[in-house]
């Protein structure tokens, strides 16, 4: 009954009189279909604004034979579904947090995430699949994986997220998972199973230190509870002969125990004041060798940590070093993984060498048992790097994880196999990626943009693709359809900066005219300035190109050579925009305008007062303007002069709309959301697939749709 109620007030707003609105309000009792309102609508405006006898009289019969009917055919709301879960693709790469193999096959590798997926390799990390998803939120950091030493069908994998987490474990080589009761909520920072004891496991968290004598059964506190000093537990270390030497790194100081937990010290001596602990390691032969790594440095121990000695050779932006990882061929070669970069040292400590740039943050490093020049690191933004020359070179080694954060996606006009994907996060690992083949494969193409993030991807009808990036907007040489095929080389497509705005101001000058002063207003040209705000959204489907941007509202008649425009209205930060002819839409998050003169001017448009986050605006082509917001899909056949609310869809907290020229129907997403539907704007009645991942938008390519995710990259509908 609440269907379309948020447009009465509106209409009243409007001027319409009191007994429309109540009268309607009857009407929604009995009708609630949209096609079914419109005889009504006929009738209303015929007594108020006059018609043809003959029309009226039509329509009150429809009321009276075809009204039920009509209202019985709006019952079945879904008219079909697939609930088979869609394909990640790619682009390949993303966050990679952990490495673990299974003892005696070092080419049996997993890994963990910051999605909460675990991903598998048969073959040394060369290709990946994923394993499991342990936690709905899709959020969850697993930053520690443990394979049993003594069964390798069970896996220990612990997360966190914010201040909660868990730890989860499977006994069937991660066919299934269970998580553990008695950490259910603790957020573990450091994990381990003893070397000389494999019923004894550690868990650090935010509260302490926690232990498991039963292969994990049940767990029991050993640091003091409710400890000032002994919580935020980053990293543990565990004597390889004796289980009851625990090494603990906080966020400000490193602990130990020799008597398994019943008393604790400090082992700061040496270590600069309120270091975190990131990680302990200790020398499996000579377990008084204590390396630490902190974010003052790099420190070692020869006395079991009594004292500590700073090591030199890591410069100090580099100082926060996230993991130390030993050769297990050779004690003297030590990795250093650290937030700017990869650092080796071949002399047990004495000095450092750089491998790797200081783009790459690295979480983790993985040493092949069997061959040491085989090294893989698990990185930020980069996935998985493999070298196998000892680190002297790497190259991603990311074929099955798709892990980026897709924020745009266009399908090019002319070729549905050609795809392009805008990502964020990923600084020179991201920008923008191109696929011939329908998303099979992948090339970045980032020439040009040098590190920005993309939110949005647009194309024009000649085949020219602009992105519109976290500042400023780019075109792609050569076009789309003038220089990409299978075979063209990424190193062979270039960003091009589009970012000269150039506006015509109306100045008021004195002139003297028949011996008289007159007020001349005159257009001078405006400064020229370049767009460096970040650009959320653009149409340049038409002659005349549009994009919203935080700077404001900017059209383009020649191609994006130079823009005008700025804030309309005084404000910028829009967010979506769309066109139609002349007729143009923009929105922001409490507010849109519209302009009908291809963007000469702007006039607020009225909303419903229940609207509280606008994400999405789109025209359909028969020119209805349709509306995405927290609050459900909306739409508007007069432009904004009276909206109408779609009620019973699947889900509200809508993100994306877009239109499917080739059923006909406006495709609709959440990123809350692991389902998409779509609507045909003619019956209201809507179509819905469950994909299994949460949709950032969504787009048809040829006879199946594609979709973007902030956590698993491009995804295919399956066929």
């Amino acid at each position: 009954m609440r269907f379309l109620l948020p447009s009465f007030e509106a209409d009243r707003e409007a001027g319409w009189p009191l007994w429309f609105s109540v009268s309607f309000f009857f009407v929604l009792l009995w009708c609630q279909g949209v096609h079914c309102l419109k005889p009504f609508l006929k009738i209303f405006s015929c007594l108020l604004f006059g018609c043809d006898a003959s029309a009226f009289a039509l329509s009150v019969l429809f009321l009276l034979f075809c009204g039920p009917r009509v209202l019985a055919e709006q019952s079945p709301r879904i008219t079909g579904s697939n609930t088979e879960v869609w394909t990640p693709v790619g682009p390949a790469g993303g966050d990679a947090r952990a490495f673990a193999s299974v003892p005696g096959q070092p080419s049996h590798l997993y890994l963990g995430t910051t999605s909460s997926w675990i991903y598998e390799s048969a073959d040394s990390g060369v290709t990946w699949h994923r394993l499991a998803m342990l936690d709905d939120s899709g959020h969850l950091i697993l930053d520690h994986i443990v394979v049993d030493s003594a069964d390798p069908a069970t896996i220990f994998v612990a997360g966190w997220r914010d201040g909660e987490g868990g730890l989860w474990v499977s006994h069937n080589h991660g066919q299934s998972w269970s998580e553990v009761a008695d950490l259910q909520g603790q957020s573990i920072r450091s994990f381990l199973q003893s070397p000389s004891d494999p019923k004894l496991l550690l868990a650090g968290t935010l509260e302490g230190v926690y232990r498991s004598t039963d292969e994990g059964g049940t767990w029991t506190v050993i640091s003091p509870p409710g400890s000032r000093e002994i919580h935020e537990v980053e990293s543990l270390a565990v004597d390889p002969a004796n289980p009851d030497v625990v090494y603990a790194g906080t966020w400000h100081l490193p602990w130990k125990t020799e008597d398994g937990g019943k008393s604790w010290h400090n082992i700061k001596q040496g270590i600069i004041d309120d270091s975190d602990v990131f990680s302990i390691i200790l020398d499996p032969d000579q377990p008084s060798t204590v390396f630490l790594s902190a974010c003052s440095g790099i420190y070692k121990s020869l006395n079991a940590g009594v004292k500590f000695r700073k090591i030199e050779g890591i410069p100090s932006t580099a100082r926060r070093t996230r993991v130390l990882k030993r050769d297990p061929a050779n004690r003297d070669v030590i990795y250093a993984g650290t937030t700017e970069g990869l650092y080796k040292t071949t002399d047990g400590g004495k000095t450092f060498e750089r491998l790797t740039g200081p783009d790459v943050i690295v979480n983790d490093v993985f040493v092949d048992p069997r061959d040491s020049n085989r090294v893989l690191l698990a990185t930020d933004r980069g996935g998985v790097m493999a070298s196998t020359d000892g680190g002297a070179t790497f190259t991603a080694s990311n074929e099955g994880i798709s892990e980026r954060k897709v924020t745009a996606l266009l399908v090019d006009r002319d070729n549905p196999m050609r795809l392009f994907a805008g990502v964020v996060n990923d600084k020179s690992y991201g920008g923008a990626f191109v696929s011939t083949n329908g998303g099979a494969a992948w090339q970045q193409i980032n020439t040009g943009l040098d590190g920005r993030d993309v939110f949005a991807l647009s194309q024009a009808k000649d085949g020219t693709v602009l992105a519109g990036t976290s500042s400023g907007i780019f075109v792609l040489d050569p076009p789309a359809g003038a220089g990409l095929t299978e075979g063209t080389a990424s190193s062979a497509l270039t960003w091009e900066a589009r970012n000269t705005i150039s506006n015509t101001l109306v100045k008021m000058s004195t002139e003297t005219f028949r011996k008289t002063r007159v007020n001349v207003e005159k257009e001078v040209k405006a400064p020229i300035v370049q767009l460096e705000s970040r650009v959320n959204a653009l149409d340049i489907t038409d002659d005349i190109w549009l994009a919203a941007t935080a700077f404001g509202l900017l059209t383009s008649r020649d191609r994006g050579a130079s823009w005008q425009g700025g804030p309309v209205l005084g404000l910028g930060e829009f967010l979506s925009v769309a066109v139609h002819g002349d007729v143009m839409a923009a929105a922001r998050i409490d507010g849109m305008v519209l302009s009908k003169d291809g963007g000469l001017t702007w006039w607020p448009m009225g909303l419903p007062k229940m609207l509280t986050h606008i994400r999405r605006v789109l025209f359909s082509p028969d020119g209805t303007l349709w509306l995405g917001a927290r609050e459900g899909v909306y739409f508007s056949e007069d432009q904004g002069k009276t909206w109408l609310w779609i009620e019973r869809l699947p889900f509200r907290d809508i993100d994306d709309l877009e239109y499917d020229a080739e059923s006909h129907r406006v495709l609709v997403s959440s990123k809350t959301n692991d389902e998409i539907f779509s609507i045909d704007p003619k019956t209201m009645t809507w179509k819905w697939w469950h994909t299994g991942f949460r949709i950032a938008l969504i787009r048809p390519a040829g006879d199946r749709l594609v979709a973007a995710s902030l956590d698993d990259g491009v995804l295919l509908e399956r066929q």
